[in-house]
């Protein structure tokens, strides 16, 4: 019996270290001075971290990412990007032919520990750091770096001279700190995927030549001395550099940009979040940056009410990078656009901050957790805006997410597809890791949609954010919260789904005459591997339409009625089972067409066999 009782408190322990109360954070809070020297594209850093360690465990070392030093001929960014399957256009070769002062670098000059000097090693993109004294469980230490980087010719994401003439496009451009979580530690070397951050609070003070103009993570502090339209008053700079002190609250990650021809335009939107818009003005970007305010606008409205609240009191869309790439409070975005293209990346990387920037999944590990779940919203939300006229000429959808499901059953005809549980930086192909991680990710979601109900899904993605912002959720904690929403069993749509890259595909075999008068006999036929609920559309010849949804025996229960045209309840299918019949009350001469998934959601591989 006391055996038993030991048993039972150690289930309950670590049943509760899976609860969202119990899932400790670290925290790292940055203080960073920066002297920047525009001539010789290198700056000067002092770094001060207060670090926390909210972990049950004692921390002998710690691991920053270095990822500037991605950018050098050999790094291990360079040899993947040459020898990949199908490499990245924006990349291909070009690492390798930087010379000495186009590379980048980060150089640590001196590392302390609560005043005590560090020995550390670089090995690659990771500083690997031994501790002076351990980290003990809920204790805190100061970690003081100085240190001095070259920021190298835009390649991916970072650097200087993008290809709209940006100067300086500063994602990933100073050391920072590795996380360590409930799996322990995450020192992945730069390879060109995602990221994965500690969420702290932000200093950054920047100095820097007076010609350029500025925009960044968070609130800039000292706005009324710097004018350039962040504040009403044109500050009038004295001297050769200006200090730019911003600040950023709960974030994991700070990113900024420079340029002497950047324009700042400050809108607030009708949720009281204030929205800086920094473009470089030309005949390609003006009207289009000035009209952008009125989409964005439309769209935080519907996100908020949608998926939760935008939780910060700003948010910069600021022209830069080398396509889209979101952070906290900012993205960088390249900026010569048409109109529709604008606001749909601005769309996209806004809705980052919803499934990265706030819940903050390791998008290492579950990329598509990330990227798909932006995919899929940002399918919503352009349709929204396609509702409200906000992009003329575009119609809107009745199943917005249709594209990204056939987009995902495209690809899996082409025998590229890898499991959605892969790695970030291990898919063989840059084509896997896409359509995996945009689009199957999208998938994943419409596919839940479609087996739990409309209501039940709604009500979970917004559970799920109240749930877990702010606490770095994995797949089990998102199926979890489902389950609770939907009241069914989900796991094996996970299993399947995330782990396998078995399909769908469920056809009509034939319609027979019933046992009784007047009806029918439907047979269908399992022909995929992956199992699902299926919903019927049977249309009569006088043009009434009966829909039936048949369960999987394992869901354990049916999808909500509520959001859908009223069915009626089939018997449960056993996944083991190739075959189904359902008998209906018409007979056969009287039903004109049957058609599986009329809503278009279910991802069937094959559609040529699901009408009959």
């Amino acid at each position: 019996m006391k055996a038993f009782l030991i048993f039972l408190s150690a289930l309950s322990y670590f049943q509760s270290l899976a609860t969202p109360s119990n899932r400790w954070q670290q925290r790292a809070d940055y203080h960073m001075k920066i002297d920047f020297d525009v001539n010789k594209h290198q700056f000067n850093g002092v770094q001060t971290i207060i670090y926390t360690n909210n972990s049950p465990d004692t921390l002998h070392r710690i691991y920053y990412h270095l990822y500037f030093n991605a950018f050098q001929p050999n790094s291990m960014m360079d040899v993947r990007s040459r020898t990949i399957k199908d490499p990245d256009r924006r990349v291909r070769d070009r690492i390798s032919k930087l010379n000495p002062d186009e590379i980048g670098y980060h150089k640590i000059d001196e590392l302390k520990q609560d005043g005590q000097d560090l020995s550390y090693e670089v090995v690659g993109t990771i500083l690997e750091v031994n501790l002076a004294q351990p980290v003990m469980p809920k204790s805190k230490t100061k970690l003081r770096m100085k240190f001095n980087s070259q920021v190298p010719l835009q390649v991916r994401r970072s650097g200087r001279n993008n290809a709209e003439g940006i100067d300086y496009s500063m994602a990933q451009w100073y050391p920072k700190l590795c996380e360590y979580d409930y799996q322990g530690w995450h020192a992945n070397p730069y390879v060109g995927r995602e990221f994965y951050g500690i969420w702290g609070d932000f200093k950054v003070d920047i100095e820097i030549d007076d010609s350029y103009t500025l925009a960044g993570s968070g609130i800039l502090t000292n706005a009324k001395k710097i004018g350039r339209g962040y504040s009403d008053k044109e500050a009038k700079v004295k001297g050769k550099k200006v200090l730019w002190m911003f600040e950023a609250e709960n974030v994991h990650d700070f990113v900024w940009a420079a340029d002497p021809d950047y324009k700042v335009l400050s809108k607030q939107t009708d949720a009281g979040t204030t929205i800086y818009y920094v473009y470089q003005p030309n005949e390609r970007t003006t009207e289009n940056w000035k009209n952008l305010h009125r989409a964005m606008n439309v769209a935080e409205q519907y996100m908020n009410k949608r998926y939760g609240k935008y939780p910060y009191p700003v948010y910069s869309f600021i022209q830069g990078g080398d396509g889209g790439m979101e952070y906290p409070m900012a993205t960088l975005i390249t900026g010569e656009r048409s109109y529709g293209s604008l606001v749909g990346v601005s769309v996209h990387e806004w809705m980052h901050s919803w499934y990265q920037m706030v819940l903050g999944t390791n998008e290492s590990l579950y990329p598509w957790m990330d990227e798909g779940f932006t995919s899929f919203g940002s399918s919503e939300v352009m349709n929204q805006l396609r509702t409200e006229n906000i992009l003329p000429g575009d119609v809107a959808e009745h199943h917005p997410n249709e594209g990204n499901v056939k987009g995902y059953i495209n690809f899996t005809t082409t025998s590229l597809e890898e499991p959605l549980s892969t790695h970030a930086d291990h898919f063989t192909t840059n084509a896997a890791y896409g359509r995996g991680s945009y689009t199957k990710g999208a998938v994943f979601l419409t596919q839940l949609q479609y087996i739990m109900g409309e209501d039940a899904f709604t009500q979970g993605l917004r559970t799920y954010f109240e749930t877990w912002k702010f606490k770095h959720p994995n797949v089990n904690d998102f199926i979890r919260v489902m389950e609770k929403s939907s009241d069914l069993e989900l796991d094996w749509f996970k299993e399947y789904f995330v782990n396998t890259t078995h399909t769908i595909d469920y056809a009509i075999d034939r319609i027979t005459a019933g046992e009784s008068e007047n009806s029918s006999i439907v047979n269908l036929v399992k022909l995929g591997v992956m199992p699902m609920p299926v919903d019927l559309s049977i249309e009569l010849s006088n043009g009434q339409v009966v829909n039936y949804t048949i369960p999987l025996r394992i869901m354990r229960g049916e999808k909500s009625k509520e959001g859908y045209t009223n069915y009626e309840l089939a018997k449960d299918w056993p996944w083991t089972h190739a075959n189904y019949s359902l008998e209906v009350p018409y007979a056969p001469e009287d039903i004109a067409t049957i058609v599986i998934d009329k809503s278009m959601r279910l991802a069937d591989v094959n559609r040529d066999n699901n009408s009959l």
